[in-house]
Parts: structure tokens; sequence; C-alpha cells
């Protein structure tokens, strides 16, 4: 069976930060290519050991803007 999950990726220092938003994974990669093929690995295998994995439904992803502070 294929799932589909959203991930968030964010850059710290060197490395790519990969995190499943549905699940309490993350992983990470020296390249955005390499952080979200960890993550799919990462997410593979918690799925395989977890007997009733915790997945909330697919959290709403959008932007919004700040003004500048004084």
């Amino acid at each position: 069976m294929v799932r589909t999950f959203t991930a968030a990726v964010h850059e710290e220092e060197d490395w790519y930060v990969a995190r499943c938003l549905e699940l309490d994974v993350a992983s990470q990669g020296e390249t955005l290519d390499a952080a979200l093929s960890n993550l799919r690995e990462a997410v593979e295998a918690y799925l395989e050991e977890a007997s009733q994995p915790a997945i909330e439904s697919t959290p709403l992803v959008t932007s919004f803007q700040v003004g500048r502070a004084a």
C-alpha cells in the first residue's frame, strides 16, 4: 500500500532537516534529496515497528506575514 505524507524541510547550518507532519518522525541529510530519502526510510521503519502508528490528519500548511518589529 502506498501512502502519501507531508514533509517540512529547513536548513540548519550545513544540514537539511526533514520532518513528517503527520508522524513524530524526522531525519536529516547533507542535501535536500538526502534528507527526504532519509525521512522516507525513517517513516518506513517507524510504520513497520509501530503496532498502531499515531497518524494525524494532514495539517493545513500555509504562510502568513508579520510586520517588522520596531
